[in-house]
């Protein structure tokens, strides 16, 4: 069995008293409505052989973010395989953009469980700017090592 694959953009912008600031998305659903602390992540989504995985990258973060993916370039950070087995892809893409005009997509899911009801939730449920050391604390441990080779690219930029 091949394992899920998923791909995402990291945008980031420069800031004066950061230097950069990371756009990162509150997990939407019952699961995540009150957690902070590891409960963001960077816009991606699952994709299948027949689609390129930056391509999917694009039509996931309009489909998370609800606004048009920023243009290029895109910069890699590679891949890396998370707990579950998943193997995830993103590129990083310098880009602003204004968190209040986030349409989030939804997903479907039973809730509360085994109760036979079906309820609509966002996929992200916010998005918000953060300097480099609050983005640490907030993205989910596995999508981390993203961030990391982020700041050394841009380390080694100048």
């Amino acid at each position: 069995m091949t394992a899920k694959r998923s791909a995402g953009l990291l945008l980031f912008r420069p800031h004066p008293g950061a230097g950069v600031e990371i756009l990162l998305g509150h997990m939407g659903g019952p699961l995540w409505e009150r957690r902070d602390a590891g409960a963001w992540a960077i816009p991606k989504g699952e994709y299948g052989p027949e689609e390129a995985p930056l391509d999917a990258a694009r039509r996931e973060f309009t489909e998370e973010v609800g606004l048009p993916p920023p243009e290029g370039p895109y910069l890699p950070l590679g891949e890396v395989r998370m707990i579950g087995g998943k193997l995830v892809t993103i590129w990083a893409v310098r880009a602003d953009l204004d968190p209040a005009l986030a349409v989030h997509g939804t997903f479907t899911m039973e809730w509360p469980p085994k109760s036979g009801r079906i309820a609509e939730f966002p996929e992200l449920d916010r998005v918000e700017w953060f300097a480099p050391a609050m983005a640490r604390t907030k993205l989910v441990v596995s999508q981390i090592p993203f961030l990391e080779r982020l700041l050394d690219l841009l380390a080694n930029e100048g």
